[in-house]
């Protein structure tokens, strides 16, 4: 028998930390829970936005379903540099000479004074080189990927965990089916012998025993068909069947998984209302409570 595919939970965590070339720590952090579809958030520093694009097409090949959350983090060491204001050192600088002549013995302007003016400096911090910009974008992509490749091992790492649940509880499901079969296999008997009952109360021992045994028969065959499960209980296991099927494959069954379980219910909650035993309306309500489980587990599935 072939060795089944990767199963994938769409439930994951990935972080991925480095230095860019100037020095610069980052980390990439990705996180991702469950989702109809694939839905992705970017959260960025401002003057990273040029990195959205490509991240956003690699998840998109990476991952099929799942709300993902990609955080980015620098932490870049910016001091400003200070640059003199021309236009104001030159207006400072003729007022201070102005007034310096026209006081006698006055000192000459201060350099150190005339830079402390409000205005005069201005701090800029210095636009980097488009090379290096290329650079920290190639750097902090390298490492979105190698976050995006451990944030897909772990969802199979938490999906492989998430296959033994569902085969336990499909294990479940197939042995109700197979109680409830054969309870049910047992309700012609039980009706029969609940109708002679009420015959027995009803007409009494003399007229019980000139009632038609046909006509008990035909009534007997009547209420054994109207509460015939087998139809339910073989489309039951064809589910089963299928869903077992469904985890060999592995990638990319969350829909169709989640189909399925809807199939599961119809035909449980089908059972319980032909049930014609308090016996076989336990299994039915057993069933319906396993089917839930496992739907509840389906729906992490990608």
């Amino acid at each position: 028998m072939p060795a089944s595919s990767p199963l994938s939970s769409m439930t994951g965590f990935a972080r991925e930390a480095g230095t860019l070339p100037d020095g610069a720590p980052f980390a990439w952090e990705l996180r991702s829970v469950n989702g109809r579809g694939l839905e992705l958030r970017f959260r960025l520093p401002p003057g990273m936005e040029a990195l959205e694009a490509a991240a956003r097409n690699a998840t998109g090949k990476a991952l099929k379903r799942g709300s993902v959350q990609v955080a980015l983090s620098v932490q870049r060491d910016q001091r400003p540099v200070l640059s003199p204001n021309p236009a104001a050192l030159e207006r400072a600088l003729g007022m201070a000479l102005e007034l310096s002549a026209r006081i006698p013995g006055a000192p000459a302007p201060r350099a150190e004074a005339l830079l402390a003016l409000p205005g005069i400096l201005r701090a800029e911090i210095p636009e980097p080189e488009e090379g290096e910009e290329e650079a920290r974008r190639t750097a902090l992509l390298a490492a979105f990927r190698l976050a995006l490749d451990a944030l897909a091992a772990s969802r199979i790492g938490e999906g492989e965990r998430l296959r033994a649940v569902l085969e336990g509880l499909l294990d479940e499901v197939a042995a109700l089916s197979a109680a409830a079969r054969h309870e049910a296999e047992t309700q012609p008997g039980a009706q029969r012998a609940r109708l002679e009952e009420a015959l027995d109360r009803l007409l009494g021992e003399e007229g019980r025993r000139r009632f038609p045994e046909e006509r008990l028969a035909q009534e007997v065959a009547l209420l054994a068909a109207r509460s015939d499960v087998r139809e339910e209980l073989d489309r039951l296991d064809s589910h089963i069947a299928a869903a077992r099927a469904l985890l060999a494959e592995g990638e990319a069954i969350g829909r169709r998984l989640d189909f399925l379980g809807q199939e599961f219910v119809r035909e449980a909650n089908t059972l319980c209302s032909k049930s014609a035993s308090t016996e076989l309306t336990r299994l039915g309500l057993e069933l319906k409570a396993a089917i839930e489980r496992l739907k509840e587990q389906a729906a992490n599935v990608e």
